[in-house]
């Protein structure tokens, strides 16, 4: 179950030193989506940005500014993690679409209704007195 305050997301995207200005114009770019706050931060190359994972993630964002010529941080620490927070929020995404299964109160009478009427194959050729020597 996905809780309503898991969707709330507080990431920072890490851009590379080179080309200059970058943060500047992504903040520019960003700020001007609806349903994303797009912040400065004290920290060089670094922006932050919250947003509800039912709109956007971090992957769509970080794609659509690589698209427009912006390039990211690349160093290890940020790509491993980067790809960890990729996967964590498309699972979120994913599990957000998924109903409950109907079975799921009366899963053990459903098995026993269904192994009922399945003729085993390890029986089937064995006649029925020899059956219970096994």
């Amino acid at each position: 179950m996905v809780y309503p305050f898991d969707l709330e997301k507080k990431r920072e995207l890490w851009f590379a030193a080179e080309p200059a200005n970058q943060v500047a114009r992504a903040l520019i770019i960003l700020s001007g989506l609806p349903n994303l706050k797009a912040f400065a931060t004290p920290k060089a190359h670094v922006l932050e940005i919250h947003y509800n994972l039912r709109d956007y993630t971090l992957a769509g964002l970080e794609n659509a500014l690589e698209q427009e010529g912006f390039h990211l941080d690349q160093s290890f620490l940020h790509h491993v993690s980067r790809n960890i927070i990729y996967y964590c929020e498309d699972t979120s995404r994913h599990n957000m679409e998924i109903r409950g299964h109907v079975t799921k109160k009366n899963e053990k009478d459903v098995f026993v209704e269904v192994c009922g009427h399945h003729l085993h194959k390890e029986h089937a050729s064995k006649p029925p007195e020899l059956r219970e020597y096994e």
